[in-house]
Order: C-alpha cells, then sequence, then structure tokens
C-alpha cells in the first residue's frame, strides 16, 4: 500500500539556483517562493548561508529570507555549511537547517578536502546550537548512489553516515542521488538501510533525473512507505558531474505522477507549472519539467 499523502520540499530556490552563473535578482527569488506557497508548498528550501566568494548566488541570503511573505503552516529551510553559516542564519528566522556529509570518502576528501567523519563532527556544535535555538535539522547524504570520483558507492558507506548523522542528533535523513545513477532496487536497498536508524517519517529521498531514473526511483521509494522527497521547481540545477544533464527531478513532473496515484500533496499543478514558467522565463529559457512543458503547449493551443 503506497501512502496516500506525499510532503514534497521544493529545494528550487536553494539547490535550484545555486549554480546559476547569472546573477538572480533577489526580488525575483523572493517572488518564486511566493509563488511555490500560493501553489500548495508547505516545505520550501529558500537560500544557504554559505561564503560568498564560494557560491556569489547566495549572497543575498538575508535579504531574500527578510523579503518572504510568510504563510502560516509553511516551513522555511535553509543550508548551513558551519557555525560561521548557522550564526549567520539565525537572526533570519528559518524553520528549520539543513546540514550535509557524503557518502563517498573521495567525494569528501575532493570536496571539502577532509575525511567524511571530520566533516560530521564540524557540524555536531551546529547540531547542538540549532537545537537550542528550537530548529528542526534535517540531514543530507550526498552521493548516496554514485559518485563522480569513487565510482559505486555501496549501501554500508551509507549506512555509516546514517549512524554519523543521528549520533551527532540530526532530527532527520535525506538521502540523495547527486549524480543521478540511483536506479530503483539499488535506491530500496540504500533506503532500507536509512530505515534501520530513522523513523519512517524522518526518512526523505532527492533524486536528479541524470539518467532519467528520478521518478521511477520515488515510486520505489513509494512502495517502502517513504512519504518526502525533494524536488525543484522547473527542474531547477544542473548536474555539475554529468555536462549537459539535467540535474533535480522537477516538482512539476513528481506531482504529476503523484495525482495520477491518487496520492494527496496539497499542490496545484497549473499553479506550479505558472511557477515554473515565471522563473524559466527570469533565467531567460524553457523550463526542463516535461509535465511544465506539456502542459504549458496544451494551454497554448
Amino acid at each position: 500500500m503506497l501512502s496516500t499523502h506525499v510532503t514534497l520540499v521544493d529545494v528550487g530556490p536553494r539547490d535550484g539556483l545555486q549554480n546559476e552563473k547569472q546573477t538572480v535578482a533577489t526580488d525575483h527569488k523572493v517572488e518564486l517562493v511566493h509563488r511555490l506557497q500560493a501553489a500548495g508548498l508547505r516545505e520550501i528550501e529558500v537560500t544557504s548561508f554559505v561564503s560568498p566568494k564560494w557560491v556569489p548566488q547566495m549572497a543575498d541570503n538575508a535579504a531574500v529570507m527578510a523579503g518572504v511573505e510568510r504563510r502560516p503552516g509553511v516551513r522555511y529551510s535553509v543550508l548551513v555549511p558551519n557555525m560561521q553559516g548557522l550564526q549567520a542564519a539565525l537572526p533570519t528566522r528559518p524553520d528549520e537547517v539543513v546540514v550535509f556529509g557524503a557518502a563517498s570518502e573521495a567525494f569528501s576528501q575532493r570536496n571539502i578536502n577532509c575525511s567524511i567523519a571530520e566533516s560530521i563532527e564540524r557540524f555536531r556544535p551546529v547540531v547542538a546550537a540549532a537545537h537550542e535555538a528550537n530548529l528542526k535539522v534535517r540531514g543530507a547524504i550526498s552521493c548516496a548512489l554514485g559518485c563522480p570520483y569513487q565510482g559505486e558507492v555501496s549501501a554500508d558507506e551509507v549506512e555509516r553516515v546514517v549512524q554519523l548523522m543521528k549520533d551527532i542528533g540530526v532530527d532527520h535523513c535525506g538521502v540523495a542521488d547527486t549524480i543521478g545513477v540511483g536506479t530503483p532496487k539499488r535506491v530500496q536497498a540504500v533506503m532500507e538501510r536509512a530505515l534501520k536508524h530513522y523513523p519512517l517519517v524522518e526518512v526523505s529521498g532527492h533524486f536528479h533525473d541524470t539518467y532519467g531514473q528520478a521518478l521511477a526511483n520515488i515510486y520505489a521509494c513509494l512502495e517502502l512507505g517513504i512519504h518526502t522527497f525533494d524536488a525543484s521547481i522547473a527542474g531547477l540545477g544542473g548536474c555539475p558531474y554529468a555536462k549537459g544533464a539535467t540535474g533535480n527531478v522537477a516538482t512539476e513532473d513528481v506531482v504529476f505522477m503523484l495525482n495520477g496515484l491518487d496520492i494527496d500533496t496539497g499542490i496545484d499543478l497549473n499553479a506550479l507549472v505558472d511557477a515554473g514558467a515565471f522563473i524559466s522565463e527570469v533565467l531567460g529559457r524553457a523550463p526542463v519539467s516535461r509535465a511544465g512543458k506539456a502542459l504549458l503547449a496544451k494551454r497554448a493551443a
């Protein structure tokens, strides 16, 4: 039996936009959040508090958070890479903070020059301080199905990071297929490891559509009872490790599939398509979402 309700976390404003080379105006980012919540999204990853030297697109993080007109029942989350990021984020009143670690030792060393264990340990004081501020902490485990440097990543390697996250007090475990190489059977094997340490309600999937497997992988998770997933409006966010490839699964595509399964999301697909069309126009390109493009073409006809 599949769940009758699914919670979608739209990561478009943060994960989707962060690698865009053109600067996206603060007002456009705020408008995107407003359109997402108007469409029915109740979980939105708004921005990240990282050094503008490394991610210039997120330099206006505080201004974006200040510009959002908050709605009751909507949770606004931000990504923080360290204690400095958390201290910058706290005055903006996020509802949740996101910390991250890789399942691949090679990825951790190449990207942040330290081991997985060291990277997670850096988050221990961040998690403690976030809890002191009554904030939920969501953990994201990147490269859980494959790594651009080491290749395959085993379920044992993923479970090790799940345990490390649990040990430092992370409340929610998000399993991410960063390069989009996961397939349903392997995804289920990895998710079963996460479910050994976290309850069903605190495990989620984050899938990239690089090889066209994201919707199939979400369905595979639904078969396990998992009912929380990340998605990105208009398919924002490419895959930096596969030139020209799509990245995050499009929120519109996920909602279209879930509607067909009679699974409630509380999201208005037409309003969601409008939000995708808005941000795609801002970026000067067509939406990556297949459902979005099809529905826009149907309207035009």
